[in-house]
């Protein structure tokens, strides 16, 4: 995927000026909005300025202002909704509904009845969780080559 703004992403649009969305945080490598829809008020969407689908697309020199974006939002939502935490999450086709790299900085409150929210637990059976760890390793491995 090229880094440009896309006609076609209502992610774009925000970031263009041309779709209205409640924003708070302007900068030069990211913008940040309030989810539409939000799981609890003052939800929040991060994303690079540049159009990029997924995670691993986006180029390893803006992996750093993202996630600083990222961490200012978490760092900031506590105080600012007299939350307890953040819930931070970021999706990768599946169930992204806006194909434009976003995430999702959620304030969290004890109590606030947030249960399940991705899929139950599983369990490894005997020697399977080693089995993975190489699997994943060797990918990683093979990656720096």
């Amino acid at each position: 995927m090229t880094a440009e703004t896309r006609t076609d992403c209502v992610f774009c649009a925000m970031v263009a000026g041309s779709e209205p969305t409640p924003v708070v945080l302007d900068e030069p490598d990211v913008f940040a909005f309030l989810d539409f829809r939000p799981l609890f008020k003052g939800h929040v969407l991060v994303i690079p300025r540049e159009h990029h689908v997924t995670l691993p697309d986006l180029p390893a020199e803006q992996v750093g202002p993202f996630f600083a974006a990222v961490q200012r939002v978490a760092a900031v939502l506590p105080d600012a909704l007299d939350a307890h935490g953040t819930f931070v999450a970021v999706n990768n086709v599946v169930s992204q509904t806006v194909h434009h790299l976003h995430a999702h900085v959620v304030p969290r409150r004890r109590k606030d009845g947030l249960r399940g929210f991705f899929w139950p637990r599983q369990k490894y059976a005997e020697g399977e969780a080693a089995q993975y760890a190489e699997r994943i390793a060797a990918a990683l491995s093979a990656s720096r080559s």
